[in-house]
Formats: C-alpha cells, structure tokens, sequence
C-alpha cells in the first residue's frame, strides 16, 4: 500500500478486530521462531555430520561449533534486515513490509530443507547453506518490529504491553510446533533415519505456515497511527537518517534485550546439545525434546504475567527486577544441569519463566523509545543488534566455554555478564512518555 493509498483513507480510523490482530501479529513471529527453532535443533545434532564431516569425526565439539557458527550467520544479517524493512516500514507502512519480511523468510527455510550435504557439493554445499541462512535473517530481522507494531499501534495506551504480548506469544508457539515435530519425527523415523534426510521434514513445512501466514497478513489493514501519520504528514522520506538522534534509545535497547536473546539460546539451543551430546551419562534427543516442551508452556504463561503487571506498574519495573533475577540465576542455575530429569526441568522450567518476563515487556517497551516516523526503525535495529550480541554466538561460546573449562559453570559466568550489562543499560534508559503513540 502506498503512502498516497494510505492518506487518502486516513479519515477513516478504522482498526482491526482484536482476534484480527492478534493474527496478524502472531502469526509472522510463530513462523519466525519455528525457522530458527528448527535451525537450531539441526545445528545441535545434525548439521556438524552434514555440513562439516571431517571435523565432526576428528572432534565431534569442534562439528558443533561450526555448526553453531552458520546458526550465527542470521544474526550477523540481521541489522542489514532492520535497516531495509525498518525503511519501507516507516515510509510506506507496517502491512507491504510485513508481507515481503514473511516471503524473503519462508523461502529461505524452505530451500534449507531442499540443500545437498557436503559429501554432494563438497565446500560449495555450505556456503549456500550460509547464504539461505542470511537471508532468513534478513527476512526475520524486518518481521519482529513490524509485528510488535501492529499490535501495539492498534492498542489502547493502557493495554500495550499486553497487546505487545500477541507477537511475543508466536515465540512459545514456534518452539512448540518446531521441538514438537522434530520429537515426532525422531520417535517415528529413528536417529539414524534422522540424520540421513528426517531433518529436512520441518524445513520443508514451512511452506504450510507462510501460506496461512501469508492469507492473515494480507487481510489486514493498515494501522490507524501510521495512518494518522501520513494524514498529518510526518512521514519523512529517509527514516534511517531521521533515526541518528536516537541513536543513544538504539544502543541501549540493544544492550538492555542482550540478556534476552543470551538465555533463550543457551536454554533452547546449548542446552539441547549440551544434555545429547556431553552430559555424562547423557539423555536421549526424545527426553530432552519433550522435557523442553514442557517447559516452554512456562514460557508462554510468563510473557503474559509480566505484560500485565507492565501495563500495571511499568516495563522498567518489570525488565530491571527480571534481569536482576536472571543474573542471580545464572550464578547457580548450572549446577542443575545433570542427568536428572528433576534438576533439568528446575533449570529449564525457571530459565524459561524468567525468559517470558525479559521477552514480554518488550514489544511494548522497544517501540515505545522512538517516535512514529523511525520507530519501525529503531525497534528493529535494537532489537536485531542484541540478537548479534546475545543470541549469535551464545551456543558457540558456551560450547567453548565448556571444552576450555571442563565446567559448565563457566557458561553461568558468561550468562550473568550479560545480564549485568543488561541491568546497566536498563538504569540508563529514560522511559518514554511518548504521545503521538495514540491514534
């Protein structure tokens, strides 16, 4: 929809019905999370056998790591996404944006599924598995932003967070339905069968999700404020160079969401390879699959606790006593990670809560910090810079960590400093008081 097509119904303050946005906003993100979700399963235990054979066979911890660096090829191409998406999303609208984010994504997934293995394409094989890998992250880096924004730019001011929540939630749901399908398949089809092309699988039904995701997201309509903005004429032509004043908001969200991104990743993705792979004696893929499916409903339950009380007494409140929390966490939650299914669940059901608590508020909390001609921009761009500073190389590091140190305790250190650096930006950050936030 053009800017001249958007002003001409700017008289019309028209929104969504709330299921409609919760659709909309949802829909994007749960695609989202299930493209990375599935990635990450395959780099933990299949793509070092696949993509770097050699090295595996010498070391299989040296396969993980490189294994986990094509997973961080995503992130690296984030903030190039934000920046293109973040563009359009401010200068043309939420909706055309969203739409493009969704294709450049689900295509990308899909051709993973479709990729030869090294023994086929030798070298060759893993630079268009890189390729397919950036591109996703382009895709994915334009999706989050746009979602929050639809759900928060649609909301009453004193439900936002919990409109924000909508986006959020298609993060538990993605990691269902990818650690699902894959324990599914795993129980069904066996390891060895797995290994050999199971895994392709779920890749390839992406392209079921993007076509839902695709018939929601074109029946939506334009959100009232980008309308309101077009009417009034503040929409500016070059959003990025109208965002270099904020660039303190910018930096300080991406330091304040590190942690974020950090526990997710190692809870999600370390941790699955860590319990398969290392742990002495060491579970099964199916207990751990499921014991993490488990605990991602305390994923979900959290990200709508704290977007209540963040309407209530505020995102600061929420994000600082979190991270606060998550840092105390990370100095004694290793110690739980042993073969016990007790002790794992306590380390994955709490890290995960508090994972909801430090995810929730932020749809609303991000977006809030910029005004509405860079706000598609600045949210996007903090948002996919912590994803390079805490989620990118959090499985290689910790896998690192542990092959130095003999102790996961030291991945306990590498979580706490994070949420240190979250907690010193959080301080830092001014909470915005923005208006031209009401439609």
């Amino acid at each position: 929809m053009s800017a001249t097509a958007v002003a001409s119904t700017a008289t019309s303050v028209k929104k969504d019905s709330v299921p409609e946005i919760i659709a909309a906003s949802m829909v994007g993100t749960a695609i989202e999370f299930y493209d990375n979700y599935c990635y990450s399963i395959a780099s933990a235990s299949y793509f070092g056998a696949i993509f770097f054979p050699a090295a595996t066979k010498a070391n299989p911890a040296i396969g993980t790591m490189l294994a986990f660096l094509t997973f961080a090829v995503s992130f690296l191409a984030r903030p190039f996404g934000s920046m293109l998406f973040g563009h359009f999303g401010d200068k043309i609208g939420r909706k055309t944006t969203l739409v493009v984010a969704l294709m450049t994504m689900g295509i990308s997934t899909f051709l993973v599924g479709c990729l030869p293995s090294y023994d086929q394409l030798g070298v060759l094989a893993i630079i268009i598995l890189c390729i397919c890998r950036a591109c996703q992250g382009v895709g994915l880096a334009g999706e989050w932003s746009g979602a929050a924004l639809v759900a928060t730019e649609n909301a009453p001011a004193h439900k936002r967070a919990l409109y924000g929540s909508f986006p959020n939630l298609g993060a538990p749901i993605g990691f269902f339905c990818a650690y699902g399908l894959n324990l599914l398949l795993d129980s069904t089809l066996g390891p060895d069968t797995m290994q050999a092309w199971g895994w392709r699988v779920p890749f390839l039904c992406s392209a079921v999700l993007v076509a839902i995701g695709l018939y929601v997201r074109l029946r939506m309509t334009e959100t009232p404020i980008f309308r309101k903005a077009v009417a009034n004429d503040r929409v500016v032509k070059h959003p990025l160079r109208s965002l270099v004043p904020y660039w303190k908001e910018v930096l300080l969200g991406t330091f304040a969401m590190g942690i974020t991104y950090t526990l997710f990743y190692v809870l999600g993705t370390w941790s699955l390879s860590y319990g398969v792979k290392v742990m002495q004696p060491a579970f099964t893929q199916n207990e751990y699959l499921a014991m993490q499916m488990t605990s991602v409903v305390f994923f979900a339950i959290f990200i709508l606790i704290s977007c209540i009380y963040s309407d209530r007494i505020g995102r600061k409140k929420v994000l600082v006593t979190t991270t606060a929390l998550t840092l105390v966490f990370s100095l004694f939650a290793m110690h739980l990670l042993q073969h016990n299914v007790v002790t794992v669940m306590v380390f994955l059901c709490v890290g995960f809560a508090l994972m909801g608590c430090l995810f929730g508020p932020c749809g609303a909390y991000l977006p809030e910090l910029f005004p509405t001609n860079v706000r598609y921009s600045g949210a996007g761009l903090s948002y996919n810079l912590a994803a390079i500073l805490g989620g990118a190389f959090a499985p290689s590091i910790a896998t690192a960590l542990v092959q130095k140190t003999g102790s996961v305790v030291s991945v306990g250190w590498y979580m706490a400093i994070m949420a240190a650096l979250a907690l010193v930006a959080l301080f830092l950050i001014k909470e915005s008081k923005d208006k031209d936030y009401e439609a």
